[in-house]
């Protein structure tokens, strides 16, 4: 299930990890110092480090301007596990670039949906049709938002004149969290349901098709329904 998620930023003491993504305490300065031997920041000038208590791994970041410079990306969350994993490739291209080009970084992730929509049935030719037929099948309110949302901006982020995320960074960094939320209630959350309703006894199962028969055939046989 979605998680919140509380981006990295510079000496605060608990986020979300840009190594492992686990949302976890993190210790700066001297601590760091003595987690990495071999790269102590502390060494390096104009340079600050974190280390995860979960993980163990570290971030590095500039003083200067209180940035992430190491891992690459690391503002962003991690993808959903469930993804499929060619979507995963292209988000974690996406998360890559996403400082330096947040722009591209918001095309990629157009590109996710768009193939996010394929893996549920759609031609995945047209994206506006797409959410338009998933929408027509029951889409949740708020996921056809959020795909549209990532859809737009993934769209006209790259065309001269429209909208310009270099102009509003968290924007892209929105559309990250935008993508793993659609994953998390297309696939995740469906998934989780049909497994546990596995594990009802078959005698229960037939017992729920006998009623849920019965409700239709109820349904169909009034008058508004034979109208």
């Amino acid at each position: 299930m979605q998680q919140p998620y509380t981006p990295p930023k510079y000496w605060e003491t608990a986020f979300n990890c840009p190594n492992c993504g686990a949302f976890a305490a993190h210790f700066w300065g001297s601590e760091t110092a003595t987690g990495l031997p071999k790269r102590n920041p502390q060494s390096l000038p104009g340079l600050s480090g974190a280390i995860c208590t979960h993980c163990g791994k570290y971030s590095l970041w500039m003083k200067s301007s209180s940035t992430m410079i190491y891992p690459i990306g690391g503002v962003s969350p991690l993808p959903n596990s469930d993804i499929p994993e060619d979507i995963s490739a292209d988000y974690l291209e996406a998360r890559e670039i996403a400082t330096a080009s947040p722009r591209g970084a918001a095309a990629l992730l157009r590109l996710c949906i768009q193939k996010l929509c394929i893996h549920l049935g759609q031609p995945g030719k047209d994206l506006n049709k797409d959410i338009g037929a998933l929408v027509a099948e029951g889409l949740n309110p708020m996921i056809q938002k959020s795909l549209d949302i990532v859809r737009v901006i993934g769209n006209e982020s790259v065309h001269p004149g429209s909208f310009d995320l270099r102009d509003d960074p968290l924007v892209a960094a929105r559309l990250f969290l935008l993508v793993n939320i659609i994953a998390d209630a297309m696939i995740t959350q469906p998934k989780m349901i049909e497994e546990t309703y596995g594990m009802i006894p078959e005698g229960k199962k037939d017992g729920i098709a006998a009623r849920d028969k019965s409700g239709q055939s109820q349904k169909s046989s009034s008058p508004a329904g034979s109208a």
